[in-house]
């Protein structure tokens, strides 16, 4: 099993900074704001000889007792419990803290060894820098700076050096789908994906907005490996003011985009509304397979989920190729049948489709409805292959194919996904008109 680092301290230290630095990647949202982080986030360590893990942690204050602070004291102590090494962050310029003294004595109680990082040094004397912090009874403070990479290298080596150097075959087992749940805010997200895995493994708040970064969790069901993507909740442009906003909007559909399925989540007890309508859209343009889950169905009387399913036709009436499911996510109501469709749409988007069995339905399609004319010709099609997968990607080949009109090309994509039976992906038709070789000859 690969060693896993757990990066922890008091808020604004550098913790995310130093996750970045560490996997070599921007994964983890950076801004000079306390309390960006919440939930933990896990990334595959790029620096060092072995192979490990890398948890980041929000801002620790293991005195709160209420509220959005204490629920991320939570996922930090839930962190350090799984830990291998922990990696204390404290901030050189700061200088010690009587916060950093009580996260001191509770790592020192939980028994897993600590290494002293003390980030924001660059430029520092490092001897009189780190003198201080010996008082917090961590061994001798490594003086590191995460943002310019100062002294990052020889920290992870100091940290892993006590570890095996041995590799673990299941560490490059299949992910299997990548599953983003998406939706607007305080929809229930990230309590779906808590149900799914049995574990509070996110922060799941009572408050629109409590989930700010993309969290990438990799879990089994029924022996099927998944990776689940809990992303922000998206509201209108109009309503997105803040910077750190901004950047939650766009992971979130960075995540979209690399998704196999999206899980597109609304709220039964709110009105279907045309954010939810462009959600679905920006979903479909992307190509991606989509599952639609009515979270809160437990919390509706009859009459509204009659409005409710009235109101899904009449506004998400594009995504008739998407199962819909009716869920509980507190209660777990529902939550089978969303994962079997998770299953069925993903199969759907990397369907393998022979050219000869295309052609032939192809050829079925134009006989029960050509394609109208353009002028004194009609657009001739002769033949069709699969040009890619995610979603599905059809290429027609053929002649005066740029004069076909979208209506005809939705009948096309219609009539392959009913013969093809591919229910939950869209399915893309690109034209390849042949080349007449006489054109260029007076």
């Amino acid at each position: 099993m690969k060693p896993t680092l757990v990066i922890v301290g008091r808020p604004n230290v550098g913790k995310s900074t130093l996750f970045n630095r560490l996997t070599r990647s921007r994964d983890a949202l950076v801004a000079d704001q306390p309390g960006l982080t919440r939930d933990r986030h896990y990334g595959h360590g790029r620096l060092g000889r072995k192979p490990h893990l890398i948890v980041d942690t929000g801002g620790f204050e293991p005195q709160a007792k209420e509220g959005i602070v204490h629920e991320m004291a939570r996922q930090a102590e839930a962190a350090i419990a799984e830990a291998d090494m922990l990696l204390f962050v404290v901030d050189a310029r700061a200088g010690l803290t009587p916060q950093d003294l009580v996260i001191a004595d509770l790592l020192r109680r939980s028994g897993r060894p600590v290494l002293l990082a003390v980030n924001k040094g660059e430029g520092m004397d490092r001897a009189v820098v780190s003198a201080e912090f010996y008082e917090l009874g961590c061994g001798t403070p490594c003086v590191i700076s995460s943002a310019h990479g100062d002294g990052v290298r020889e920290l992870v080596d100091l940290a892993l050096d006590s570890f095996p150097d041995e590799a673990d075959a299941g560490d490059h087992a299949t992910e299997g789908p990548r599953v983003a749940i998406a939706g607007r805010p305080n929809v229930g997200k990230s309590t779906l994906v808590n149900t799914l895995l049995g574990e509070e493994r996110v922060i799941a708040f009572d408050m629109p907005g409590t989930t700010r970064d993309a969290i990438e969790i990799s879990f089994e069901r029924n022996g099927k490996a998944y990776t689940l993507i809990d992303t922000a909740g998206l509201r209108r442009k109009g309503r997105v003011f803040e910077a750190i906003e901004k950047f939650s909007v766009i992971k979130t559909l960075q995540a979209v985009e690399e998704a196999n399925v999206v899980v597109l989540m609304v709220d039964a007890s709110q009105d279907i509304s045309d954010q939810d309508a462009h959600i679905a859209g920006f979903c479909m343009d992307a190509g991606r397979a989509l599952v639609v889950a009515v979270n809160k169905w437990d919390a509706i009387d009859t009459y509204r989920r009659e409005r409710v399913k009235e109101s899904i036709e009449q506004r998400l009436n594009f995504l008739g190729f998407a199962h819909v499911h009716y869920i509980s996510a507190i209660k777990g109501q529902g939550i089978a049948g969303v994962l079997s469709s998770v299953d069925k749409a993903y199969a759907a988007a990397m369907a393998k489709m022979a050219t000869p069995k295309l052609t032939r339905v192809l050829i079925s399609a134009v006989e029960k409805q050509t394609p109208p004319r353009h002028g004194l010709f009609r657009p001739k099609l002769r033949y069709a292959h699969q040009g890619g997968s995610n979603p599905p990607i059809i290429v027609v080949h053929g002649n005066a194919l740029e004069h076909i009109p979208t209506s005809y090309t939705r009948y096309l994509e219609r009539y392959f996904l009913e013969a093809f039976k591919l229910q939950g992906t869209p399915l893309r038709i690109q034209y390849k008109t042949s080349k007449n070789p006489f054109a260029d000859e007076r």
